[in-house]
């Protein structure tokens, strides 16, 4: 008893002293003059798991691309890193990897939660073709917002191989079954009636295999320049093959200059592979940024015309040396035949008529000057009366005018050299 009474006694000692302490060291206010606690003060009600929820999924629109080197990819990237806006009311775009060529198609028409692709302009004429009974009303299904680049065909062939028919029988890698590549590369072989053993690896594969003498040719449909590709040198004993009426003369190659464009691809865009002052002709095809068309006034739909809104009126923010070089072929309104325009996209083109649709402003007529659009005009003249074509499509006045302002370019250049 008495061992608990001085125990207790020595407790109260120390329990009194501490309390001493705390008056002297922490001066004592009334409750109601001390105010509301600190934390209150600052702390905003934190919003709610579902309220997190509904935020993010409102702002996103996703967009389905081929491989992570494609351009597609790269372009996707550019547009992610320009027009995202993660507020609770802005636009946060979603980039998606998938195979490319048709398989981009199917997955906007029937893989859930896809808003946008990017695929290629042969697109809806190869699945009618393919299954005319599936796909009879693609186009209001899946419609372009705006065409971006235009995509070179490459075939990388090892320095034996010195034109498309040396390729009889041999080897050749066509990319992924069903991507662009492939799609593309089964019809200019058909056109062209040259029979090969036909792989399908990916870029990097293909490239380890082209390099230890596995394949003779890789095959790739991209935005040059091609990322794979540019690490590639002479040295390694590989080449680009031309693809012309000139290499190839013994072939008729009308079928495939009357679906795709004329091309060139250049030591600009690969400086180890092709010399400087030279380039290799071969046929491009044009990517397209395009729509699930979702029904009008739905949240989906609302969400990607708020995203065509954003996407459009920064289109100047894309001709910058940080974007890839390809954006400087952006036009928006040029007119893809055969494809639908995505209705916001053509209600803000509609909108904005008089302003720059362009990353680079000297791209197209549609916004040039006055005088600009007088030179073309004469350049297309003295074309016609020199070629004997009094009718030219749209394709070939695209081609043309990319030579104009090739050849106006280079008169600049040689302009400012001499001052």
């Amino acid at each position: 008893m008495g061992v608990f009474i001085a125990t207790a006694g020595n407790l109260f000692v120390c329990v009194s002293f501490f309390l001493f302490l705390i008056s002297v060291t922490v001066p004592l206010r009334p409750v109601w003059a001390q105010g509301p606690p600190v934390l209150a003060q600052s702390q905003k009600p934190a919003a709610s798991y579902d309220e997190k929820k509904r935020q993010a999924n409102d702002i996103a629109v996703t967009v389905m691309v081929s491989g992570i080197s494609c351009t597609c990819a790269r372009f996707t990237e550019d547009i992610r890193n320009v027009v995202n806006d993660l507020r609770p009311d802005g636009v946060r775009v979603l980039p998606v990897l998938g195979v490319g060529g048709l398989q981009n198609v199917n997955d906007v028409l029937f893989l859930k939660g896809m808003d946008m692709a990017v695929v290629d302009e042969d697109n809806l004429r190869l699945l009618k073709k393919k299954d005319p009974v599936l796909y009879a009303n693609v186009e209001q299904r899946v419609q372009y917002i705006t065409k971006l680049y235009n995509s070179e065909f490459h075939v990388l062939v090892r320095n034996e191989i010195k034109s498309y028919d040396d390729l009889k029988g041999k080897r050749v890698n066509f990319n992924l079954k069903d991507s662009q590549t492939e799609v593309t590369a089964d019809t200019v072989f058909n056109v062209l009636n040259i029979p090969v053993q036909r792989s399908y690896y990916d870029n990097d594969e293909a490239l380890k295999r082209l390099m230890s003498g596995e394949i003779s040719a890789m095959i790739i449909l991209t935005g040059a320049p091609q990322a794979t590709l540019a690490k590639v040198k002479k040295e390694d004993g590989v080449h680009l093959l031309a693809l012309d009426q000139e290499s190839l003369q013994s072939h008729d190659l009308r079928d495939l200059f009357a679906n795709y464009l004329p091309a060139e691809i250049t030591h600009e865009n690969y400086p180890n592979l092709i010399a400087e002052g030279t380039t290799v002709p071969t046929i491009a095809n044009r990517a397209l940024l395009v729509a699930y068309t979702w029904p009008e006034n739905s949240p989906r739909y609302k969400k990607v015309a708020k995203f065509v809104d954003a996407f459009f009126s920064k289109i100047d923010q894309f001709n910058t040396p940080s974007r890839h070089p390809k954006w400087r072929e952006v036009n928006l309104s040029a007119e893809m035949p055969g494809w639908v325009r995505f209705k916001p996209a053509a209600e803000w083109l509609a909108a904005h008529r008089n302003q720059g649709v362009s990353a680079n402003p000297d791209s197209t007529l549609g916004q040039s000057s006055p005088e600009l659009r007088l030179a073309f005009e004469k350049f297309m003249q003295n074309y016609a009366s020199s070629s004997g074509r009094k009718t030219l499509s749209t394709k070939e006045r695209e081609m043309l005018f990319a030579r104009f302002m090739k050849i106006l370019a280079e008169s600049k250049a040689e302009q400012a050299a001499a001052r």
